[in-house]
């Protein structure tokens, strides 16, 4: 799926949305994103075809797709989905958000974690619960094959890289993204929208301040 489609796709479903909204930083952004949001058929459709095209594009082979709870379930099991449509049948593996003491018990669902995983999550600020899930990843002894996000904000950390920097410094695996911070103010830029124009200058300004430049 072409960038601007998709882009049109979230901010249709309001996945991705325009306005002043606090972040857990504690940083006013000018849009938020929320794949938490799609909630069709359809839609999971096309995003886990978007995400399932970027994985093959970069030739990536894996034995389980992991998304972390709770977003990223649905994701994961979409993606695995399209993937099949490929030719490839990755197992599908999530965590619970607190571990069960009763039945099966344990905090790990679905797949077993073995082998080569790729790591499939929604957006990257600050990197937090990606790592949290690399541990549980490494922890039950698979290897982290690559890291697919929806959207990189690509902002600036204290090290004055991005988040994505950081990890794939850290965890030496490649952090995907199906779209940028840039290629949302493309997409603002080039439609020049009424309602975009406002949305569009906030986000210049905000990018200028917070964002890395490549």
């Amino acid at each position: 799926m072409k960038v601007d489609l998709l882009i049109e796709m979230l901010i249709d479903k309001g996945v991705l949305k325009f306005g002043s909204f606090l972040l857990n930083s504690g940083r006013m952004s000018p849009y938020f994103f929320n794949l938490g949001s799609v909630d069709d058929g359809k839609s999971f459709r096309h995003l886990g075809s978007a995400y399932a095209e970027r994985i093959d594009q970069e030739g990536f082979v894996c034995d389980a797709l992991f998304g972390p709870a709770y977003k990223g379930i649905p994701i994961a099991v979409s993606t695995a989905i399209a993937l099949l449509d490929l030719g490839y049948n990755a197992g599908v593996s999530y965590n619970r958000k607190e571990e069960k003491d009763h039945g099966e018990g344990g905090l790990l669902v679905g797949a077993e974690l073995k082998g080569q995983v790729i790591l499939i999550d929604d957006v990257l600020t600050s990197g937090k619960a990606i790592r949290k899930s690399a541990e549980l990843i490494e922890a039950a002894g698979a290897s982290i094959e690559g890291i697919v996000i929806a959207l990189d904000r690509k902002e600036k950390l204290e090290s004055g890289k991005s988040a994505a920097m950081e990890l794939s410094d850290e965890l030496k695996v490649p952090v995907l993204s199906l779209a940028t911070v840039e290629d949302v103010i493309d997409y603002l830029q080039s439609y020049q929208d009424p309602e975009f124009k406002k949305a569009f200058k906030d986000m210049e300004i905000y990018r200028s301040q917070f964002c890395l430049d490549q």
